[in-house]
Formats: C-alpha cells, sequence, structure tokens
C-alpha cells in the first residue's frame, strides 16, 4: 500500500434511509453497495440532512453548513444574478488533499453554488465536470424547475451533448479520470444526481423488475439499480489497475428518499423543450422501514441515511457500528487515514473522524449524544431518544427515537420542561454556527 491512498467518495442523491441490500431492502438490486459493505464498515445510525445543499457544505468541509453560509437554496444558474454560494473561505476535502499532493475530480453534482466566481475549481477541483445546480433532465441537461435552464458544464463551459445519459457521461469521465491517475495519489468525488427526480434510468435496468406490482417501488428500484452500477462500474476499474488494497471508498446519501411525486413543467415554451404538463416528479417509492418521514423533513427518515467506509489494507471487513455519526465525519476520518495535519489557519472542524468508533463498537460517539440541524427557518435538536424538531423560534414537535412506533407521537405537551432545555441547546447552537 502507498503511503497516502486513493479516495473514491460516493454521494447518491435521495436515495432512503433503508434503500440497499446490506440495509434489508430485499426487492433491490445493489450489488455494488453491498460488495463495499461486505469489505467495509457500514453504519446504521448515519445522518446527513434533509435536502441536496446543507448535506453536500457539510459533507466537504466537515462543519455545519450554516457556518458557511448554507442555509437556504444556492444560487441555480451559473448565467443568473448572484446568489448564496458556499463561501471561499471554507477548506474542501479536495483543498486538503490537493495540497497534500493529491490530484482532484469531481464529475457529477455540485449543488453549492452555480456562480463562475465560485464552484469546484475555486475550491480545490483539479477538474469538474457535472451539473452546478441541483438536478437535470439526464438526457437534455436541463434543470426543469421553473422556466428551466441548460446544466452541464466542464468547469464553466457549457456542454451539449443532447440525448446522451448523464450518469454515463460522468462515470466515463471517471474512469478516464482513474486510469490517467493510476499512478499517483487521487481523489474522486462522484456525488451522482440519481436516484433524484426525474427517475430516468436506461431500459436495460427495469428488466430485473418487470413483475413488480408496486409502481412507485419499481420506477425507484429501476434507478437505484442504474445508480448502483455506475458506482460498480468506479469499483471495478479500480479493482482491473489493482488498486483496491491502494484505495479508500467512502459511501453516503445526501438525505431521505423523495416524495415530490407533484413535479409537472408549469408552462407553455418550456426551455427543455418539454410541454406544459410533462411529469418530472419522483415515484415517492423509497424505504423507511419503522422510521417516519423523507426528504425535507427532520424526522428520521428524512436525515438517516445509508453509509459506509470500505479500506481493507487498514479497517475491519463485514462489520457494523451503530453510533451517531454525520456527513460531517468524513474529512476528519480522511485526513487521519491519510496521514495529513490541520493547517493553523484551516476553520474549525465540527465532525469527528470515525476511527475510534471503528475499533470498539462501545466507543462513544464524537457527538456525545447531541445532534443539530437547521435548514432556512426549520430546525432540529437531538439529545439521547428525544428530538425536538420546531421553525423559527418556536418549537412543535418532540418525539422520541426509541419509540416502538418512532418519532409518531408528539410528546412536547406532556414534556414542557425537556422542549424548554433542547429549545435553549437550539438557540445557543444557532448563534454558535451563524456566519461571522
Amino acid at each position: 500500500m502507498t503511503a497516502k491512498p486513493n479516495v473514491v467518495l460516493f454521494f447518491t442523491d435521495d436515495q432512503g434511509t433503508l434503500d440497499a441490500g446490506c440495509y434489508g431492502s430485499d426487492d433491490l438490486l445493489t450489488p455494488a453497495i453491498d460488495k463495499l459493505a461486505k469489505t467495509g464498515v457500514r453504519f446504521t445510525q448515519a445522518y446527513a440532512h434533509t435536502v441536496c445543499c446543507p448535506a453536500r457544505a457539510a459533507l466537504m468541509t466537515g462543519r455545519h453548513p450554516q457556518r458557511s453560509g448554507v442555509n437556504h437554496w444556492t444560487q441555480g444558474d451559473m448565467n443568473s444574478a448572484k446568489g448564496i454560494n458556499m463561501a471561499l473561505e471554507e477548506v474542501t476535502m479536495a483543498e486538503v488533499l490537493k495540497r497534500a499532493g493529491y490530484r482532484t475530480a469531481l464529475f457529477g453534482k455540485w449543488h453549492l453554488g452555480a456562480h463562475r466566481d465560485y464552484g469546484p475549481k475555486k475550491q480545490g477541483f483539479d477538474e469538474f465536470f457535472g451539473i452546478r445546480d441541483g438536478f437535470i433532465d439526464n438526457y437534455n441537461h436541463y434543470f426543469l424547475h421553473g422556466t428551466g435552464f441548460h446544466d452541464l458544464y466542464e468547469g464553466t463551459k457549457p456542454v451539449k451533448s443532447p440525448g446522451k445519459y448523464f450518469p454515463e457521461l460522468m462515470t466515463e469521465r471517471a474512469l478516464d479520470f482513474i486510469h490517467e491517475s493510476k499512478d499517483k495519489p487521487f481523489f474522486l468525488y462522484f456525488p451522482l444526481n440519481i436516484p433524484h427526480y426525474p427517475e430516468q434510468a436506461p431500459e436495460k435496468f427495469a428488466e430485473p423488475f418487470k413483475d413488480m406490482k408496486d409502481p412507485a417501488r419499481k420506477s425507484y428500484a429501476t434507478i437505484m439499480y442504474a445508480t448502483d452500477h455506475y458506482i460498480g462500474r468506479v469499483v471495478d476499474k479500480i479493482e482491473e489497475l489493482d488498486l483496491l488494497k491502494d484505495t479508500l471508498f467512502i459511501y453516503m446519501s445526501d438525505n431521505g428518499h423523495s416524495e415530490e411525486t407533484g413535479n409537472r413543467i408549469r408552462v407553455d415554451n418550456h426551455k427543455s423543450g418539454h410541454p406544459k404538463g410533462h411529469f418530472y416528479g419522483a415515484s415517492g417509492g423509497g424505504y423507511t422501514g419503522k422510521w417516519k418521514g423523507q426528504k425535507g423533513t427532520f424526522l428520521e427518515g428524512g436525515i438517516r441515511v445509508p453509509a459506509l467506509i470500505s479500506f481493507p489494507a487498514k479497517l475491519p471487513q463485514g462489520e457494523t457500528r451503530d453510533q451517531m455519526v454525520t456527513s460531517m465525519d468524513w474529512l476528519p476520518t480522511v485526513m487521519e487515514l491519510c496521514g495529513i495535519e490541520r493547517k493553523k489557519d484551516d476553520p474549525k472542524l465540527d465532525g469527528h473522524s470515525v476511527l475510534p468508533l471503528i475499533r470498539s463498537g462501545k466507543a462513544e460517539s464524537g457527538y456525545g449524544e447531541v445532534l443539530h440541524f437547521q435548514w432556512h427557518t426549520q430546525w432540529a435538536v437531538r439529545k439521547g431518544e428525544w428530538k425536538l424538531i420546531g421553525r423559527g423560534t418556536k418549537a412543535s414537535f418532540l418525539g422520541n427515537v426509541n419509540d416502538e412506533q418512532p418519532e409518531r407521537k408528539n410528546h412536547a405537551k406532556e414534556k414542557p420542561e425537556l422542549v424548554a432545555r433542547l429549545l435553549e441547546m437550539h438557540r445557543k447552537w444557532a448563534k454558535e454556527v451563524a456566519p461571522k
């Protein structure tokens, strides 16, 4: 094994809490993800965020997204007026690895601000090919909300490839990058834009599910099979080049499954060419088991996601850990495994290396019992088994994750003192993470 392992980071989009074979979904086909679980450590209590942008900010920086100004939707169209973009003062995983001698690339979805003065190539990535905003039609490469806009770029240069399937395009770029970088350490960030709607998958991925009765689950199973396929192609390329022993894999989803089932083109003359009324929403076919909630909520089904790490040269294989981990933990974990020290003037990290948890299933989570989330005016704070959810200055729901049916009952009226304590914890945290 080389002194500096390659790092490959898979980040799927709107993949539900339990939507992989290794998480118990026996009606899906996810052989690549399952193989990573067999060769690594799987986390049963992993948290990203409630929607795309904050999950990606936390992942890239190891910090609460509020610190970098990502507390609302970031600018989508590179050619529109300047909106919210992740602060350039943030130090991303790409920047940390690049200064340690890594070649770095992002092929896929950025969604941390599309302005040309910001973005991947301003934050440590040598190469970027993909979408600067949140989602596109996978064949014509247009963002579909509102009146639409083209969103496929090489850096800041528009790419026109009508008819070509975007996940296939980004995978081909990733395979080329791996081959070109095989003799030096590389960091590949591979944030797929699927299974996010529109649930478009090449026909071959539907065949195994032709007899599935539930149309929503059938659509979701098909796009999940495609998602897993492209992950598998990347892993297979690394194996083909005999780089498995030198490569650290991390896999996670950005939030829970989508129930945005009503999305349609609302205007005439949409820039994508699709007619008014064209459906591009989600199927709503994700699976959360006993957990309630979905993308856009702070219930477990919105923020608890599949996650694992695989690095057989240094880490156990086929093991499971139940402690709390978050998307903020991957940056400090990568730094520890790659032997990279923080610089004195680097921003403070909120995440924690997961290696102590891997060494001992009894080790305490770096967060103790406390987790905080916020998105725009909505927020949640969890302490132990209790989670308080609110909006603005007011709390609305006190749930218990250990109830037989978790988070179905609102305990707020019967536990006013606990509500008050958790609300004060949230206020102090929100003040501390606000951009200075």
